[in-house]
């Protein structure tokens, strides 16, 4: 499994979809994300806002931490963001501080994405890429929230 087509945005979506349902599974929002640098995942993390009564413990904040640390870097300019649902602002702001180059996520977020404020927060050099299993990012956010909203 070395092939470098095995390495590809579903795949790393897929890895991020694991973490999101590992969030489901606590009854956290679940949104899920891997930092992949040179074709590895360097960091997985998943919505612990619940867990940690921490309204800053999102999955991209929680990934960008580690991904960091793993490194023993603060800018992330080689590495992609994998995550299920378009970045909040605070997100996309940590995402900008730490230079990530890539951000690829599943699906948009209406409500509280950063694109809904404004498309500048990130950093200018960060590529971004939309849609990725945008069906199975979408399926399990709603889910999640017919869930609540049934209890």
């Amino acid at each position: 499994m070395q092939n470098s087509d095995f390495y590809t945005d579903d795949y790393f979506m897929k890895e991020a979809l694991k973490e999101a349902q590992k969030a489901f599974d606590k009854d956290e929002v679940p949104v899920g994300a891997v930092v992949v640098c040179n074709n590895k995942i360097i960091s997985r993390a998943h919505n612990l806002s619940e867990t940690l009564n921490d309204a800053t413990a999102h999955a991209e904040m929680q990934a960008i931490t580690a991904a960091s640390d793993y490194l023993g870097a603060k800018y992330l300019k080689e590495c992609t963001l994998y995550v299920t649902v378009e970045p909040c602002v605070m997100c996309a702001g940590a995402a900008y501080w730490a230079q990530i180059g890539k951000i690829v996520f599943g699906t948009k977020d209406d409500k509280r994405g950063y694109s809904v404020f404004n498309n500048n927060i990130l950093h200018p050099k960060t590529e971004i890429k939309s849609g990725v299993l945008k069906e199975k990012c979408s399926e399990l956010i709603t889910s999640f929230f017919y869930k609540i909203r049934k209890m």
